[in-house]
């Protein structure tokens, strides 16, 4: 799918009626092809907190070309700064005297990362300068335009070492569509860095994609198996045959069946001990919609919605965790929704379903052992057949009312998720990104 406004306001008399007009003019966003390095420029580092001295190196060490100050005439792919060292508010000038000359010097579709240290582990006014870096981030965000980036990552002190997969990923085109996102890295549980091939960080993985014959489970199978995993993809029998073209081309398995079903959590965990001896990423992409207002809503819609959306995937999970199917250092992966954070109207049950992944989150990370870690994605409007079918002015709409002024692509969905799977985020867990192009409304 395209976006057709998009293409209208780089031609000709596009141009001309979008700046007389005032109307949106959305950036193509770079995004990632495989065999490109993960940033065509460099990166500006600054800050001086725990991890200023060593953020070069780690730079350096995924192919990153790096600076530690503005260059005359030179221009920028990416930002990042080192805040872990804040403790008052009078530190967070700092931000003002880092950003404000180099803001005017970015290239487009930068990438701006500001780090600091997770508030909880900290007190008093450090703990406040630290909750302030959210705000100034999605700010910024709001406000950078030319289809650039910010983001905020909070490390657990001790986690500094674990932090590689989220600076690839944060600074890369493979972050296209995340903006104004705060993750946290590290649990109390201290993990040691793992270190991955960075162009198949997956190989030799098995990864399980529900609802994989089209749209964003089709390409979430794509970009695993891209990153070197062997997928088995899952889809209800009506999709058989689409599945097993995907497979096909994936050289990977699939396996019919309805996720709701009383034995269908028996019967992959069963499936995937036989032929696998395990799996290594599970991604609980399968879902529904059967949008009605709720004065209008018949128990069945309400009740098959979140069988599908929440029930499943923890059914699911449960068994493959009681029946040892999912490996050390595995992943679980959920697909929630903007819906679930923000709402919608005519979604009563979708959204209590999406809002349940992100409890189903919260509720198992705590729990895991091995280092199998919990995530989950949360899309805003992306851009599927599903989408297309939208009155043409809701879906404009719908389109434009985020920092990047344009609709997501199902492999921006895809990408966040192989940033999760990614055996070197080990200390990512209990987190819920949302790929929306930081919307600038509801959430």
């Amino acid at each position: 799918m395209t976006d057709r406004y998009q293409g209208f306001a780089k031609s000709p008399i596009g141009k001309m009626l979008v700046k007389q007009l005032g109307l949106p003019n959305p950036v193509a966003l770079d995004r990632y092809t495989a065999g490109d390095p993960l940033v065509k420029g460099t990166v500006l580092v600054g800050g001086s907190g725990k991890l200023a001295t060593t953020l070069p190196k780690t730079l350096d060490g995924l192919g990153i070309s790096s600076a530690t100050a503005l260059e005359e005439g030179a221009k920028y792919k990416g930002l990042v700064f080192d805040a872990t060292g804040f403790d008052s508010e009078t530190d967070l000038v700092q931000l003002q005297q880092f950003f404000t000359p180099v803001m005017r010097k970015l290239e487009n579709c930068a990438r701006i990362i500001v780090i600091g240290t997770n508030p909880a582990d900290v007190k008093g006014s450090a703990r406040i300068a630290q909750r302030a870096l959210e705000g100034f981030t999605r700010s910024l965000g709001k406000e950078i335009g030319k289809g650039a980036t910010v983001q905020l990552v909070y490390v657990v002190p001790g986690a500094e070492a674990a932090i590689d997969s989220t600076l690839a990923f944060y600074l890369s085109p493979k972050s296209a569509y995340v903006s104004g996102q705060v993750v946290r890295i590290g649990t109390s549980e201290k993990k040691a860095a793992v270190a991955v091939d960075i162009e198949k960080p997956l190989a030799g993985k098995v990864a399980i994609v529900t609802g994989a014959s089209r749209g964003i489970g089709e390409q979430i199978a794509r970009v695993l198996h891209r990153d070197g995993a062997t997928i088995l993809g899952i889809d209800v029998p009506q999709a058989a045959s689409e599945l097993q073209k995907v497979m096909g081309e994936l050289e990977g398995d699939s396996l019919t069946l309805d996720i709701t079903h009383a034995d269908a959590p028996q019967r992959i965990a069963h499936y995937v001990k036989e032929k696998f001896g395990g799996v290594d990423v599970v991604v609980h992409n399968a879902g529904i919609t059967r949008d009605k207002k709720l004065a209008n809503m018949a128990e069945d819609r309400w009740t098959s919605v979140i069988a599908v959306n929440l029930t499943a995937p923890e059914r699911i999970t449960r068994e493959l965790l009681e029946q040892g199917a999912i490996n050390k250092n595995g992943r679980i992966i959920g697909v929630s929704s903007i819906a679930g954070i923000a709402g919608n109207m005519g979604q009563t049950q979708y959204a209590s379903s999406k809002a349940g992944v992100i409890g189903f989150v919260d509720s198992l990370a705590g729990e895991l052992k091995n280092g199998i870690t919990i995530n989950a994605v949360a899309p805003g409007f992306i851009i599927t057949a599903m989408t297309a079918a939208i009155p043409f002015a809701t879906r404009e709409v719908g389109q434009r009312l985020n920092a990047m002024q344009q609709g997501g692509l199902p492999v921006d969905v895809a990408e966040t998720i192989a940033w999760y799977a990614n055996p070197a985020s080990t200390a990512v867990t209990g987190n819920v990104v949302r790929v929306c192009g930081l919307m600038m409304l509801g959430a």
